[in-house]
C-alpha cells in the first residue's frame, strides 16, 4: 500500500543512508562500481534521477539485492507523484460496473 499523506522514499536516498554510509562509500566509489557516471550516480542519489531497468539491475548484482526491489520501490515513488497531478482522473471507466 502507499502511503498518502508523504510521499515514498526514494531509492537513491535509501541506497545513500542504508547502503553508501554503513560501508563508507563515496559517490565516485559507488559510480566506479556501477560503471556509471558520476553526474548520473549523482543524480540517482539525490533523488533527481529514477532507478531505470537497467540500473535496477546494476544495483542488484552490487548490493546482492533483487532488481524487483529497486523496481518497486521506484514505481510507488512514480505512482505517487503521478496521483498528484490528477491527470489520470479524466479516463473513462471502460468496463461494466
Amino acid at each position: 500500500m502507499l502511503p498518502k499523506n508523504r510521499r515514498p522514499t526514494h531509492p537513491g536516498e535509501i541506497i545513500r543512508e542504508m547502503y553508501l554510509k554503513p560501508l563508507g562509500l563515496t559517490q565516485g566509489n559507488f559510480a566506479k562500481a556501477l560503471g556509471i557516471s558520476r553526474p548520473r550516480a549523482n543524480e540517482l542519489l539525490n533523488g533527481r534521477r529514477m532507478v531505470t531497468p537497467d540500473t535496477a539491475m546494476r544495483l542488484a548484482r552490487a548490493f546482492k539485492t533483487s532488481a524487483q526491489y529497486w523496481l518497486n520501490m521506484q514505481a510507488a515513488v512514480d505512482l505517487y507523484d503521478i496521483r498528484k497531478k490528477d491527470a489520470y482522473r479524466e479516463v473513462k471507466c471502460l468496463t461494466a460496473a
